[in-house]
């Protein structure tokens, strides 16, 4: 039976709202698709554990002797890296000079190279040499009218170490001897250097005290200065009125030894506060170290020898991480994948077993380029590392391309 107007008119509109209905209703969805937001990728990384497992350093042993105390630092190094005997103040006898040296430095300057004012010696110093003649102290000869520059001032008390000139050179620098350790005395407040006292400018005597830390700083702070860092280097000098004067540590020269001041009397027994440069890992480190209380500089010596010949051993230098080393990956729901990788060597050296923490930082991403940045690795070091404590961020970047969602994946995964 055919059909009416009205029945074909109906399934018409029928089919037309059925169309439109499908038309509204498949835009409504590839608009949704297309413009809802798809959720950015974050990366699965090691662990923490993983990272620096392989970072643990073991320790070796540091060959102190069996008598008398001391500490050992090196430049670049915070504080005392390894230590021995008690840490109380001990008398440090013409270790003090070195004091004296830089407490004059910070009151009359001299530039490196430089040869600094002139000096002239009156009766005044010559009386200062009969008085350490007295005193039984180590002294060096005085002709009124003769003429020191600075420097030779300086040589004259830490080579020969000629207590009379380090008076001498206190008096000229502050006026008198009571001036200089008024001087002194703030210079060592100013640097937190508590564990140390001075009472004269040679260090004569049981009262001039200090602690094994407190001289690995005063050390580095000798070997800070231009102008001390090269006088206790000298084997030997020429200066007015006195001739050629040698340098009194034996072992300068020898096994790295550098410098820097020796010291014996009664009270402190023979000292010496040294400096050597050891080859570690391929690179120079240099060490600053004290031992106090020997019998003898023969004794003293072959201490100081076996203790920086066990020293090099307790450096390592800490790969932290190589470019191009896996860390983690990404892994997209549209199937795109790329590797964490470092983006650049780091290393450190460290002594024994410095604790090293890292942290990984690295963002959720919805696209990038390879070799583009997204996060980084954050390393604590401990105290016992090249430059001190400190953190260490090494870039992390991505291994290959990953591209963005497509609007074929969006239209096809509702």
């Amino acid at each position: 039976m055919p059909l009416t107007r009205r029945q074909i008119y109906r399934r018409r509109r029928l089919a037309v709202f059925g169309v439109l209905a499908l038309l509204i209703g498949l835009f409504g969805y590839s608009a949704g698709a297309l413009l809802r937001p798809v959720p950015a990728a974050a990366a699965t990384l090691e662990s923490s554990d993983a990272l620096t497992t392989s970072l643990v350093q073991q320790t070796t042993p540091v060959a102190w002797p069996g008598f008398g105390r001391g500490a050992i630092g090196a430049v670049g190094f915070d504080g005392v890296l390894s230590s021995s005997g008690e840490q109380t103040p001990f008398p440090i006898a013409s270790i003090t000079k070195t004091i004296t040296s830089l407490v004059v430095l910070e009151a009359k300057p001299l530039a490196a190279g430089d040869q600094g004012p002139s000096i002239t010696l009156t009766d005044a110093d010559v009386g200062f040499y009969y008085d350490t003649i007295a005193e039984n102290g180590s002294a060096a000869p005085v002709v009124a009218g003769s003429v020191f520059t600075q420097r030779q001032m300086l040589e004259a008390l830490l080579l020969p170490s000629a207590n009379n000139y380090s008076i001498s050179l206190a008096v000229w620098a502050f006026g008198s001897v009571d001036a200089y350790l008024d001087a002194a005395r703030a210079w060592l407040d100013a640097r937190g250097l508590t564990g140390t006292t001075v009472t004269n400018t040679s260090g004569l005597g049981e009262t001039n005290v200090s602690t094994p830390s407190d001289l690995v700083t005063i050390g580095k702070l000798v070997l800070a200065d231009p102008v001390l860092s090269s006088i206790v280097k000298e084997p030997t000098a020429v200066l007015p009125a006195i001739g050629e004067v040698e340098n009194t540590n034996a072992l300068l020269g020898q096994y790295g030894v550098t410098g820097m001041k020796t010291g014996t009397d009664d009270a402190s027994g023979a000292c010496l506060l040294f400096s050597a440069d050891l080859q570690v890992e391929g690179r120079t480190v240099t060490v600053v170290g004290v031992i106090l209380g020997a019998d003898d500089h023969t004794v003293l010596n072959e201490a100081v020898v076996s203790l920086l010949q066990s020293v090099p051993a307790g450096f390592h230098q800490v790969q932290l991480a190589t470019a191009g080393q896996s860390v983690g990956s990404y892994s997209t729901a549209w199937d795109q994948a790329a590797k964490v990788v470092v983006a650049s060597d780091a290393s450190v050296l460290v002594w024994q077993d410095t604790p090293i923490t890292v942290e990984s930082r690295v963002r959720a991403i919805d696209a990038g380029a390879a070799g583009s940045t997204v996060g980084k690795l954050s390393y604590t070091v401990g105290a016992g590392a090249e430059g001190g404590a400190a953190t260490i961020d090494v870039p992390l970047a991505l291994d290959a391309d990953v591209a963005p969602v497509t609007p074929w994946w969006r239209l096809t995964n509702p």
